[in-house]
């Protein structure tokens, strides 16, 4: 039977960005991913400014900078007469960070990860799937995996973080049940690439909208990332019209990307995002702490998740390491890294849901294909609102910093 000081079920954002703090602290540590590697599209492929200032104190700034990027520094709405409209501008913030990174994520995991395998107490398990709780006198004292060769085995910890999304199996195990809320609209993610010899952006993030529909569009450093919105539980539909119907679809937003969706050849090419939003009641159990996805999915609305996830990663090493360390970690000291998260997740929880209600409950509902003229006027005529939805999803209620067992060298700031 293995043995560890914190078992972290998931490689993600949250569970890498945990395994490499609490590693830094001495605490034995091993983090179990189930895929063979972190190559996956579509998955929290934006860095914002308060995870950025995170890195920087792990002294990993000049790496993560060397990492293939582009730069997100602003929000804009099209609007009838007066072209586009900035609701966010990311540049108001204090440099050097004052924009969003957009990177794919496995080169942040990767980054992540071998920063933490310099550290002596750190183990990635990858192809390890946990298959469930060990209990002892009513308290989780490991978890059932299978490694590689599909042979299930134990894992003893004096602590276990689930770190395993929106569909946590452990969160099930340790029948904790979050709270819902409701979601308007799902996403379809795909790609375009960029055009010979095209210079700039296709937008920062500038909405095209439709009747009942919209597309989003990032620019990537080598394509360019599309996001389709529609009412939730369409996608039977748009599956049963063909990919052909989905291309006119988009044609009909954005007619200066017909030429391009040729490169949709199927729906393999598409990504489907089951939009969900979510919170535990109760974050843990005596043994066991959900955080990120696991404790709170959230909407895709200002891609603030992975951000979130590593706040949350990042106070419960500040608040756990010295309980670790002394192998005494208790439901109270769980019950401390909740109290401070809860907040800033409320808060922004929050903020989607007025967002949804604004935006998207109208749009997918037929009852207005545009910005909220409100808004519109509000940012236009007061333009210092700009600076507080950059304020909001660039850095949140509650941003964290490094602790000091983590930091190493000295910070990198931007270029």
């Amino acid at each position: 039977m293995e043995r560890t000081g914190c078992a972290v079920v998931g490689g993600g954002p949250a569970g890498m960005m945990l395994g490499l703090l609490l590693a830094r602290a001495g605490v034995e540590v091993t983090v179990l991913e189930k895929h063979a590697d972190f190559l996956r599209d579509f998955r929290g492929d934006t860095v914002h400014p308060s995870t950025i200032r995170v890195i920087d104190e792990l002294g990993l700034g000049g790496e993560f900078r060397r990492l293939p990027q582009s730069r997100l520094q602003n929000v804009a709405f099209p609007v009838a007469g007066a072209g586009r409209v900035v609701l966010g501008d990311f540049s108001t913030l204090p440099p050097p960070y004052n924009y969003v990174a957009m990177m794919p994520q496995w080169d942040f995991l990767n980054l992540l990860a071998a920063a933490a395998a310099r550290e002596p107490s750190f183990t990635l398990a990858m192809e390890s799937a946990a298959t469930g709780l060990v209990r002892q006198g009513g308290r989780v004292t490991g978890i059932r995996f299978r490694g590689p060769d599909q042979t299930e085995r134990i894992l003893k910890a004096d602590l276990v973080v689930a770190c395993d999304g929106r569909h946590s199996a452990l969160r099930r195990a340790a029948g904790l049940q979050p709270r819902g809320f409701p979601v308007p609209f799902d996403t379809w993610w795909f790609r375009l690439p960029h055009r010979p010899g095209e210079e700039g952006e296709v937008a920062g993030i500038v909405p095209a909208f439709g009747d009942r529909q919209a597309l989003i569009s990032l620019n990537r450093s080598d394509f360019y990332q599309m996001g389709y919105l529609a009412p939730k539980g369409f996608d039977a539909r748009i599956r049963a019209e063909g990919v052909g119907a989905f291309r006119r679809r988009i044609t009909a937003l954005r007619p200066d990307l017909a030429d391009g969706l040729d490169t949709l050849r199927s729906f393999d090419d598409v990504h489907l995002l089951d939009v969900r939003m979510d919170r535990l009641r109760r974050w843990y159990v005596d043994g066991m702490l959900c955080i990120g996805d696991a404790a709170h999915a959230m909407s895709p609305a200002g891609g603030v998740g992975i951000n979130l996830a590593i706040q949350d990663a990042v106070a419960a090493a500040a608040l756990l390491a010295g309980p670790l360390r002394r192998n005494q970690v208790t439901a109270k000291d769980l019950a401390r890294v909740q109290r401070r998260r809860r907040l800033p997740t409320a808060v922004v929880q929050t903020a989607q849901r007025i967002l949804h209600r604004l935006v998207f409950v109208p749009l997918f509902t037929g009852q207005r294909a545009a910005a909220p003229i409100a808004a519109v006027f509000a940012v236009r005529h007061l333009p210092f609102l700009r600076a507080l939805p950059p304020r909001l999803i660039g850095f949140g209620p509650r941003p964290e910093h490094a602790p000091a067992f983590a930091r190493r060298g000295p910070e990198v700031p931007a270029a």
